[in-house]
């Protein structure tokens, strides 16, 4: 397969994220909280939303539509990183992050309800909501993808 490498990555970060999550998982209750300095925690919380819990009041009907959204978004992020070139590494890169935290997160959705977040930020009355490795992949992913394509945009012109 000439994305190996690619798709191991992806394998390798989607068990670095369902490791870190086992562990707090295992080791703090729900809500429970260890505050390493003054600008970091790790909570142990439960989103049963999308992003910045989205959905999360609803009545259980996300779960199944966001499993869904979550299910066709890997499978065409796939697609897409089999048909980039390998040359196209920033690209693969950005693809590979990407679909190692919606995978990682599918997981959890598929066979929890939910996903578990832990790292969370804050300073003094400001509070980013709680994350997870899945989501700085994710974000790292499209930040790295967005300019990618601006930098393939520039030089087309």
């Amino acid at each position: 397969m000439r994305h190996a490498q690619w798709f191991l990555l992806v394998l390798l970060l989607i068990i670095a994220d369902q490791v870190t999550k086992l562990l707090v998982y295992g080791y703090f209750k729900p809500n429970e909280s260890l505050e390493i300095n003054n600008f970091l925690s790790l909570t142990h919380v439960h989103n049963y939303g999308a992003a910045f819990s989205f959905l999360a009041s609803e009545d259980g009907w996300q779960q199944y539509l966001l499993v869904t959204i979550s299910a066709i978004a890997s499978l065409a992020l796939v697609i897409w990183m089999i048909k980039t070139s390998k040359e196209q590494v920033l690209k693969l890169t950005a693809l590979s992050l990407i679909l190692s935290g919606a995978v990682g997160n599918l997981i959890d959705r598929a066979l929890l309800g939910f996903v578990i977040d832990f790292i969370d930020l804050h300073y003094q009355n400001f509070s980013w909501p709680i994350f997870n490795v899945a989501d700085i992949t994710i974000t790292i992913g499209v930040i790295l993808l967005i300019l990618v394509d601006y930098r393939d945009g520039k030089r087309s012109k």
